[in-house]
């Protein structure tokens, strides 16, 4: 085992807020974490990370001036143990833009795109992650091999804390140069 291969100590012990807190950007970027402990995220495919983005551009501009759609920053979900998550596109009100952490009462909607590797996590684990902590709605996007995304919508019941299935689309998302960004979805 080289060097490299080691992982630090910190991703073998609880994390508690206030320490991750005192991390800086380059430290917490890649990362998630879970019940207190460190999860490390592979990166990302171009396709993932350019769907992501486009989905981003499509909802901020379809958002107003209310609400900011962005990608890659955390979501703290609950402090004990700790639960930051990094969603691939989070919709939360522009006025909490400076407020760090961004806590689930500021998101309207998190948007994850289902990649290699993160099936399970984003079908059933963060499901219910997302709407324990009241997050509104959440979006799975599947990557079909007909490269056409296909969008599960969810709706929390608030009485429940659990999502029930909302519509599936389909559809393209596409870009004309260098705007605007149009989302095409039709319903299945």
């Amino acid at each position: 085992m080289t060097a490299e291969m080691v992982a630090p100590a910190w991703m073998h012990t609880q994390i508690s807020a206030e320490q991750y807190d005192s991390w800086s950007e380059e430290q917490c970027a890649g990362i998630e974490i879970v019940d207190g402990m460190v999860v490390v995220s592979p990166s990302a495919s171009k396709r993932h990370n350019r769907l992501a983005r486009i989905l981003a551009n499509a909802l901020d501009d379809a958002a107003g001036p209310d609400w900011n759609a962005d990608t890659d920053f955390d979501v703290r979900l609950q402090d004990v143990p700790l639960t930051n998550r990094r969603p691939d596109v989070t919709v939360y009100r522009a006025e909490t833009i400076d407020v760090t952490p961004t806590r689930p009462e500021h998101v309207l909607l998190v948007v994850e795109v289902v990649s290699p590797g993160s099936e399970t996590t984003d079908r059933i684990v963060k499901v219910d992650q997302y709407a324990k902590a009241g997050i509104p709605f959440y979006w799975r996007v599947e990557q079909a091999a007909t490269g056409v995304p296909i969008v599960y919508t969810y709706v929390l019941d608030p009485a429940t804390k659990a999502y029930r299935d909302g519509e599936m689309f389909t559809g393209t998302v596409k870009t004309t140069a260098p705007f605007p960004v149009t989302v095409e979805l039709g319903a299945l």
